[in-house]
């Protein structure tokens, strides 16, 4: 089985300075074609959190589904703490989701997406390296007590550095496929995907097309993976 799964942080659909428009966001992801999508920052901040990427607008847009999730935010929340999963239906129909709550001084949480052959993760990781690697050793211990094969994580790992705060990844492999942010003059490579070694890496990409640098804050990343 081949797959394209891609991360993307949508900056609340404003781009860099705003207006809200989410139909960039969408465009950009239906160019992607990803078979699975791990979005960042779907829901405004403040108050009930509503929905910044209507999802009245998703499957007519990009022919994906939101992954089913019990326990949004808020009721008018489309993720849980601004994450959520977009997928192929056909893939929608055994897919389980779980909440992986995280430490941190703010509320943060990443998503676990289980498939029959795959579990996907889904994580925007806090803003101090401190918490971050703790975050980190948090998924993987979840990871392995899921134990439904090879994982991937990917999302905005809020990682600058290479050769710093990574080290609880041991036994994955780390993909930063470029710079992604900022999305006009990209210089730091904070969005990621750790990748089991028992996975085919295909091919792996920042996404630079239209509308994609007006679009967000980030650029998306993407890669082919194949299940043996």
């Amino acid at each position: 089985m081949k797959l394209r799964l891609a991360s993307y942080n949508l900056h609340k659909c404003r781009g860099l300075t705003g207006p809200h428009a989410p139909e960039r966001n969408l465009a950009v992801i239906a160019a992607l074609k990803p078979d699975i999508i791990a979005l960042q920052e779907v829901d405004f901040r403040f108050g009930a959190r509503p929905e910044a990427l209507p999802r009245s607008l998703i499957e007519g847009m990009t022919g994906l589904l939101p992954a089913d999730l019990t326990g949004r935010t808020s009721e008018s929340s489309l993720g849980w703490h601004g994450q959520t999963i977009l997928m192929r239906p056909d893939l929608a129909e055994a897919a389980r989701l779980r909440r992986l709550p995280l430490p941190s001084l703010e509320p943060r949480g990443a998503l676990a997406l289980r498939l029959p052959h795959l579990t996907v993760i889904a994580l925007h990781l806090g803003l101090t390296r401190s918490i971050r690697r703790l975050q980190l050793a948090r998924v993987v211990s979840q990871a392995a007590r899921i134990g439904n094969g090879p994982v991937v994580m990917m999302g905005d790992f809020n990682e600058w550095r290479d050769d710093l705060g990574l080290e609880p990844l041991v036994g994955y492999r780390v993909v930063a496929p470029g710079a992604s942010y900022p999305a006009p003059i990209p210089q730091f490579r904070l969005d990621r995907m750790a990748i089991s070694r028992d996975l085919n890496i295909l091919q792996t990409c920042v996404f630079r097309g239209d509308p994609a640098r007006e679009a967000s804050d980030h650029l998306p990343i993407w890669a082919d993976i194949e299940i043996g």
